[in-house]
């Protein structure tokens, strides 16, 4: 773990000074967030209310907390059910040139962001990117015919009404110091926990009201030839790990657990833009998130770890049926 990732989420004696000059940052941020919020609920700032549901995935806290898996699951799930889902993402790292941009699987990962590419691969459903949320929502209803909308990473965007909020939290680190940024690592007080319709805990033991979600690792995938698969079990060489998400760690730890040898555990900061330096020679397994950046300076011997979301019937059922409600709820509204 970095130095900040310790003063956020396992603090020492020594960290507390450095917390203790960080507070007035803190202050101003929870000031300005306090301030935001209010014009929201004053309606000083419009909130968009669209015709069909929006269910919101997000956190709390900065980083590595499961949204992305936790999104095509349920974009996944809903299909199943018969609903017509679409992805609203904000394309963190994506530089296109115009909004709302439709992905594909074969779009640029520099357009578009590295989770969006990676969502975009694993779901059979329209998955639009644009900053500006309500936009995007709209876009997905009138050219994509979405009767449900899941908007990744949106809890803390309240331009964009929402119906359902889903938020979901590492079941290790969960909120660390319990303090606002940056002296901590909290986008949102947590208050913010009572207001969420569900509490979805990645790993680690779960308390009321808490339903767990296990992240399930699949073959490795060759990132230059992804023809070609490889169980963990076959692996009978020490490794280079090499992860650049919000918490390595965790992916270290899935492959120490599957009993993979890492000989090198190789960090990077989140949505970090690879180069050839940094891959080093031999075996090499990365997270999939990391691989989509990969594929033009991977060597033959890089891999990718997918991993799938896996929830409880428990969840399953609280979200169908506020889902039910909230579609029978919402009336046509006629657009201009």
């Amino acid at each position: 773990m970095s130095w900040i990732d310790n003063m956020w989420y396992s603090p020492s004696w020594y960290h507390w000074p450095v917390i203790l000059l960080l507070l007035p940052l803190t202050a101003l941020f929870w000031a300005l967030s306090w301030l935001r919020r209010t014009l929201f609920r004053l309606n000083i700032k419009a909130s968009v209310d669209i015709p069909v549901p929006v269910i919101v995935v997000g956190n709390i806290s900065v980083g590595g907390n499961g949204k992305t898996p936790l999104v095509v699951y349920l974009a996944k799930r809903l299909r199943q059910e018969g609903y017509h889902p679409g992805v609203l993402s904000r394309g963190y790292g994506g530089k296109n040139a115009s909004y709302p941009m439709s992905v594909e699987p074969s779009s640029l990962v520099d357009l578009a962001g590295d989770e969006a590419i990676l969502m975009r691969r694993h779901i059979n459903c329209p998955l639009v990117v644009d900053p500006q949320r309500p936009r995007g929502a709209l876009h997905l209803i009138d050219k994509h015919k979405c009767n449900v909308i899941i908007c990744d990473d949106g809890l803390q965007h309240y331009a964009l009404n929402r119906d359902i909020e889903i938020v979901v939290m590492d079941g290790q680190r969960r909120c660390g110091n319990n303090i606002l940024l940056p002296a901590g690592p909290l986008r949102e007080g947590t208050w913010r926990l009572k207001t969420a319709d569900l509490l979805v805990l990645n790993g680690g033991l779960v308390t009321n009201g808490e339903h767990l979600m296990s992240l399930e690792a699949g073959q490795l995938i060759n990132i230059k030839n992804p023809t070609k698969s490889l169980s963990l079990s076959r692996l009978t060489v020490p490794v280079t790990a090499l992860a650049a998400i919000g918490n390595p760690q965790r992916f270290f730890s899935l492959l120490q657990k599957k009993q993979v040898k890492i000989k090198k555990q190789l960090s990077f900061v989140d949505h970090h833009a690879f180069t050839e330096d940094d891959i080093p020679d031999g075996l090499v397994i990365m997270t999939e998130k990391d691989a989509v950046k990969c594929t033009h300076i991977a060597h033959d011997d890089c891999w990718y770890l997918p991993v799938s979301a896996s929830l409880t019937r428990q969840f399953e059922s609280q979200l169908l049926q506020k889902l039910k409600h909230v579609a029978a709820d919402k009336k046509p509204s006629k657009r201009k």
